[in-house]
């Protein structure tokens, strides 16, 4: 049995920061990926506010770099994903689809997916007109109309990209004021193909095969209307991809990891950093900012844990 120094679940910013400090601290970390390779970055079509790039970067040329940068210290990455673990027994224990892997230390950074919106149609058609991912949907929507759900960050950026592909864009907020950034509402708003339809809401998505149209509802007169489009894109929020810790790491009502300043769980060895245990901040700086922290925190840990271990060894060579 190979016990690791460090397996870090995730490749999002925080677990490629956590990536590049332990492959420095000469931990040769292994990296389990997940699904998402690159985390939401590599969904991101272009990253304005990541420092060091004045002139932005595509999600996927940020994910590259980081990647390389992480093997070049040593960081190993297996592209498969954390299925199952063992929080309770030393060396810990993570079963892939792959493989399985013990170690002695932990750092959680898998993330969170998309929020759904949980109304009939949304299931049926997905992949068939409803996505989740501009950047990777929005070809297929050359000359089509289509409909954004979210009044936030991610809803306006996407809702801007698909302008590059679709006649008309709406975008749906079941408020009268958005919660994304000023510079982009003023883009948004400055954009000839993108539409508001406000204090409203999507209540069924419809189409024999593909979306047709969506049922929205007024949230202050109650007015029912049916909207005809081609494609209804979702930005609602996240959820955090922790369901494989419950039961083990303490966590709020919502499924994000509780840690302390210093990142740390409720079980010593194990630290979370990134969205998965953020529920206020969610951006690519401050979750590569909390990785850093959790691989300074664990190689800290495991140089205690090494100090410890000839004293244990000897307290045993004197009771017998």
């Amino acid at each position: 049995m190979t016990v690791e120094n460090l397996v870090i679940i995730g490749s999002g910013p925080a677990g490629m920061a956590a990536a590049i400090y332990a492959g420095r601290a000469n931990l040769s970390p292994v990296v389990l990926t997940g699904a998402m390779v690159g985390g939401q970055p590599a969904i991101t079509n272009e990253i304005e506010n990541f420092p060091g790039f004045p002139d932005g970067i595509t999600g996927a040329e940020l994910v590259e770099r980081v990647h390389r940068q992480a093997e070049r210290f040593g960081a190993r990455m297996v592209y498969d994903e954390a299925i199952e673990v063992n929080l309770r027994v030393r060396p810990f224990w993570i079963k892939t689809y792959g493989a399985e892997y013990y170690a002695k230390a932990v750092i959680v950074a898998s993330g969170a997916s998309p929020r759904k919106l949980g109304v009939p149609g949304e299931v049926e058609f997905t992949g068939h007109g409803v996505s989740y991912c501009g950047t990777c949907d929005g070809f297929f929507f050359r000359g089509k109309e289509v409909v954004v759900v979210g009044g936030g960050d991610s809803a306006l950026e996407e809702a801007l990209f698909l302008t590059r592909y679709a006649t008309r864009v709406r975008i749906i907020h079941r408020r009268d004021q958005l919660r994304a950034s000023y510079i982009l509402q003023e883009r948004a708003r400055r954009n000839e193909k993108i539409e508001f339809i406000w204090n409203s809401v999507v209540t069924e998505i419809h189409g024999p095969q593909e979306v047709t149209a969506v049922t929205l509802r007024n949230v202050v007169t109650g007015e029912i209307s049916r909207l005809p489009t081609d494609g209804v894109f979702i930005f609602i929020g996240h959820t955090p991809n922790s369901e494989i810790f419950r039961g083990q790491l303490d966590m709020d009502e919502n499924g994000y990891i509780i840690t302390d300043k210093r990142t740390r769980t409720n079980i010593p060895g194990v630290f979370a950093a990134g969205e998965v245990a953020d529920p206020i901040f969610r951006q690519n700086i401050t979750s590569a900012g909390e990785g850093a922290r959790a691989a300074i925190e664990a190689t800290r840990w495991l140089a205690e844990l090494e100090a410890s271990m000839p004293a244990v060894v000897e307290d045993k060579a004197i009771q017998q």
